[in-house]
C-alpha cells in the first residue's frame, strides 16, 4: 500500500518566505565559502552579513507595503503568519543585524592582536539568530514558535561565549545556556499541556476550540497551567521580573556588540512572540492571564528602574534598564488584554512600536559603550571610563547623550513617542494604576541616564587613557550616526511611525 498516495503537500508561497530564505542562504553561503577559502580581509564578513540582512529587510518592507490592510493571512498550512505586524518586526530584525555586523567588525579591527574575533562564525551566527527571530515573530503555531526560539537561543549562547580569551564571556555563555534551557523546558511543557487540553497547536485553532467550550462549573486547571508555563518560558526571554536574573550577568560578560544584539533582536523576537501568542490563542482567557501580566509589568518596571540606578558599570546599568523597558512593553500587552475596551488594539500597536524603537536605542547605546571599552584594548565599562569624554570628543558625547535622553523618554526623541504610546494605551483602557507606575518608573530611571551624562560632561579626570581622544572607526560612526539620526527624526516627526502603527494591528490567525 502506497501511503504517500493520500499525502497532499501544503501550498508554499515562496515569495512570502523570501526573507527567511535570504537569511538562511546568506548564513549557509558564509559558512560554506568561508570554510573553503582562506580567511577574508577584515570587514568582508561583515559586508556579506550586512548585505544579506539588508536584502531580507528590503524584501520584508516591500511585502509590508504590498500587503493590504484587510489581507493578513497564514502560509504553509497556517504555521506562519504573513501580516504587517510580523513584517514590521522582520524589518527591525534586519536593521539590528546590519548594525550589529558593523559593530562586530569594529570590535575585530580595534582588537588586532586577537585574531579569532574576526572569524566568520560570529557573523554566520548573527544571521542564524535573525532567522530564528524571524520565525518567532511570525509563528502561528506553538511548535514552530519553539523551533524558532531554539534556533535563536543556540545562536545567542555561542555568541555570548564567543570571546574565548575572557573568562567572563565563558561564564556569560554558560549562565545563558543553563537558564535558557530551563526556560525552554517550561515553554515546551506549557505547549504540551495546551495541546493536551485543546488538541491543537495552531494559535487560531486554539482560540476557536476555547471559544466553543462552555464548562460549568469551570474546570480548566490543565489549560491554565499550560498558559502559565508558556508565560514563564517567554518571560525568561523577555527578561521580566522575577525571571530576569540572567540578564545583568550575561549582558556584562558578553562581547559588547553581542550585548547590543541581544538587547535589540532578542527583545523584538521575544516580545512580539509573547503578544502574538496571548492575543491570538487565548483571548477567551484574558481575564485569567491579564492580572498576571499586570503583576509582572509592575514588578518589572519598579525593580528594573531601582536596581539600574545603584549600578556602577554602564553595561550592567543598561542591562537593568532593558529590564525596565520590558516592563513598559508589557504595559501594552496588558492593555491589549482588556477586550471589553474599544482601545485594546492600541496595546498591540504600541507594544510593537516600543520594541522597534527601543531596539534602535539599544544598538546605538551599546555601540557607544563598545567604542569606550575598546580604547587601548581595555574591556572596562565602568562609569569612570566615561569621565570627561565630552572634553576630548564632544560629538561622540553628544550622540550618546541623545540616545540616553531618548531612553529616558525626553520629548523630541523616539523614546518619548514609545513611552507615550504605551501609557496612552493603558489610560485608554482604564489601566490607570499601571500607567502611573510606568510614569514613576520613567522618572526613577532618568537618574540612571543623568549619571552617565554627568560623568561625560561635568566630571574631570586625570587618567591618561581617558584624557586621550576617542577614536571612532568608520563602522562605529555609521552605527552611531544611523541610530542617533533615527532617534531624532522619529522624535521630531512621529507621524512617520504612527502612520505605520495603525496598519500593524491586524494579526493573521
Amino acid at each position: 500500500m502506497d501511503v504517500t498516495a493520500d499525502f497532499i503537500p501544503p501550498a508554499i508561497d515562496w515569495y512570502a518566505l523570501s526573507p527567511y530564505i535570504v537569511l538562511l542562504a546568506g548564513s549557509l553561503v558564509l559558512l560554506l565559502v568561508g570554510a573553503l577559502t582562506p580567511r577574508w580581509r577584515k570587514g568582508w564578513y561583515a559586508i556579506l552579513t550586512a548585505s544579506t540582512a539588508g536584502v531580507a529587510g528590503v524584501v520584508a518592507a516591500v511585502q509590508f507595503a504590498e500587503l493590504g490592510e484587510g489581507e493578513p493571512r497564514s502560509i504553509i498550512n497556517g504555521v506562519l503568519s504573513h501580516d504587517r505586524f510580523g513584517l514590521l518586526a522582520v524589518v527591525a530584525l534586519s536593521v539590528a543585524v546590519v548594525i550589529s555586523s558593523m559593530m562586530a567588525s569594529d570590535n575585530a579591527v580595534s582588537d588586532r592582536d586577537r585574531a579569532e574575533t574576526d572569524s566568520l562564525e560570529p557573523y554566520a551566527l548573527l544571521l542564524t539568530a535573525a532567522l530564528g527571530a524571524a520565525v518567532m515573530v511570525t509563528a502561528n503555531d506553538l511548535v514552530v514558535l519553539f523551533l524558532g526560539i531554539e534556533i535563536l537561543s543556540i545562536s545567542m549562547y555561542v555568541l555570548a561565549a564567543s570571546d574565548r580569551r575572557r573568562a567572563s564571556s565563558h561564564e556569560a555563555g554558560l549562565k545563558y545556556f543553563v537558564l535558557g534551557g530551563f526556560s525552554s523546558a517550561f515553554l515546551l511543557y506549557g505547549i504540551a499541556l495546551v495541546y493536551g487540553t485543546t488538541g491543537q497547536t495552531n494559535l487560531g485553532n486554539i482560540a476557536v476550540v476555547l471559544a466553543d467550550e462552555i464548562t460549568v462549573p469551570r474546570n480548566d486547571a490543565m489549560l491554565l497551567a499550560g498558559v502559565a508555563l508558556l508565560l514563564v518560558g517567554l518571560s525568561f526571554k523577555v527578561s521580566l521580573v522575577p525571571f530576569h536574573s540572567w540578564t545583568p550577568d550575561v549582558y556584562h560578560g558578553s562581547p559588547t556588540y553581542v550585548t547590543g544584539f541581544m538587547a535589540s533582536l532578542g527583545k523584538i523576537a521575544a516580545v512580539v512572540a509573547l503578544v502574538r501568542v496571548f492575543v491570538i490563542a487565548f483571548p477567551g482567557r484574558a481575564d485569567d492571564w491579564r492580572p498576571v501580566v499586570f503583576l509582572l509589568a509592575a514588578l518589572t518596571l519598579v525593580v528594573g528602574s531601582v536596581l539600574a540606578i545603584v549600578q556602577t558599570d554602564v553595561k550592567r546599568m543598561l542591562a537593568y534598564s532593558s529590564v525596565s523597558h520590558a516592563g513598559f512593553m508589557l504595559v501594552g500587552l496588558e492593555a491589549a488584554g482588556r477586550l471589553d475596551s474599544s482601545a485594546a488594539s492600541e496595546g498591540i500597536s504600541s507594544t510593537l512600536i516600543y520594541v522597534v524603537l527601543y531596539s534602535v536605542l539599544a544598538l546605538g547605546s551599546f555601540a557607544a559603550v563598545s567604542t569606550i571599552s575598546s580604547r587601548n584594548n581595555s574591556a572596562s565599562t565602568s562609569i569612570d571610563s566615561f569621565r570627561g569624554i565630552a572634553k576630548t570628543n564632544p560629538v561622540f558625547a553628544l550622540g550618546f547623550t541623545v540616545l540616553l535622553l531618548a531612553q529616558a523618554g525626553v520629548p523630541l526623541t523616539s523614546g518619548f513617542v514609545a513611552k507615550f504610546g504605551v501609557v496612552r494605551a493603558a489610560v485608554s483602557t482604564e489601566s490607570y494604576v499601571l500607567a502611573i507606575l510606568a510614569m514613576v518608573s520613567a522618572v526613577i530611571a532618568a537618574y540612571l541616564y543623568l549619571r552617565i551624562m554627568v560623568s561625560m560632561w561635568l566630571t574631570e579626570t586625570s587618567a591618561p587613557e581617558v584624557a586621550q581622544p576617542v577614536r571612532i572607526s568608520a563602522a562605529g560612526r555609521i552605527s552611531l550616526g544611523i541610530t542617533v539620526a533615527t532617534t531624532l527624526i522619529l522624535g521630531v516627526f512621529p507621524s512617520i511611525l504612527l502612520d505605520l502603527e495603525g496598519l500593524a494591528t491586524r494579526l493573521a490567525r
